[in-house]
């Protein structure tokens, strides 16, 4: 049994698909299927259900995967405490990020970062929130930007990087512009365009409609705010962003909502007690964001 098929047959559980599995890794989908071939003849089991169209894992595969994923975390953590006692970074780092994320001082920071430490491996996949945070407990992820209600997940630490209110944003025109001070219930009176669950924004919207007894009618969903801003410029619903969110769209009208009390997070989350690769990077993109480091 080697590393490399553990690595590939975790990219194949992950991606649910050869293909994709095969672009993460850089090889040939030839080369995956035989080396996850090999992998399963060693250990005397199928770990894929290969008949859907959608690779699936089997009993085997399931109880395989997280001691695939420690093994893997481990052969990092080799050289991540080589790299501590001979006071170099060096070795990989895997990243996710919210989907549509446009922040340009995240990628100041990871351009910073790589410039000061050109041999450590970066990697850098968007997903939403949920199966973010996730990914960084299981340590799929070394660190990740995630949107939420609250600082700190659970068993991880968080660095917020920012912090504001959320708003509804609305066409001119639009009958909520005629209400002095909109409380929630009026926002909910009519149809919303707006994140899908899974994601920090929809999360506070959930979060908030939920203490006030009351239930959203998301008419329409899209994971990029630009999409989320046309699909209300063109009437089709109340959009429910950030308050920078809003200054990006001068076609929509940004409307305090009072009851939309929960503040939108971006923070950053990773396991306690980051190896120096990881704590390198937080200190990189901190500064970038203009945090105390």
């Amino acid at each position: 049994m080697e590393l490399r098929q553990l690595e590939y047959f975790v990219a194949v559980a992950e991606e649910r698909n050869f293909t994709r599995a095969a672009e993460r890794v850089h090889i040939s989908q030839s080369g995956v299927s035989a080396q996850v071939r090999q992998l399963e003849r060693e250990l005397g089991a199928e770990l894929f259900d290969r008949a859907a169209r959608t690779v699936t894992l089997t009993v085997a595969g399931k109880a395989a995967l997280e001691h695939a994923r420690q093994a893997l975390a481990a052969a990092r953590a080799v050289g991540q405490a080589v790299g501590e006692v001979t006071d170099l970074v060096r070795g990989s780092l895997r990243l996710g990020m919210v989907a549509g994320c446009t922040l340009a001082p995240l990628f100041d920071g990871l351009a910073a970062f790589h410039r000061a430490h050109p041999g450590v491996e970066l990697a850098l996949l968007e997903a939403d929130s949920e199966r973010l945070t996730e990914d960084v407990r299981t340590g799929a992820l070394d660190l990740a930007l995630i949107g939420r209600p609250a600082p700190a997940p659970d068993g991880l630490d968080a660095h917020v990087l920012v912090s504001e209110p959320v708003l509804a944003a609305v066409p001119p025109g639009h009958p909520l512009l005629d209400v002095p001070r909109p409380a929630l219930a009026d926002l909910l009176a009519h149809p919303l365009v707006c994140m899908p669950r899974g994601t920090g924004l929809r999360a506070v919207l959930d979060r908030d409609c939920a203490a006030h007894g009351l239930t959203p009618h998301v008419a329409l969903e899209a994971t990029a705010a630009a999409a989320i801003a046309d699909l209300a410029a063109r009437g089709l619903g109340a959009a429910v962003l950030s308050r920078s969110m809003t200054g990006s769209f001068p076609a929509l009208v940004p409307v305090p909502v009072a009851g939309l009390t929960t503040p939108a997070l971006l923070a950053l989350v990773n396991r306690p007690s980051p190896p120096p690769a990881l704590r390198a990077l937080l200190t990189a993109l901190r500064r970038a964001f203009r945090l105390p480091t």
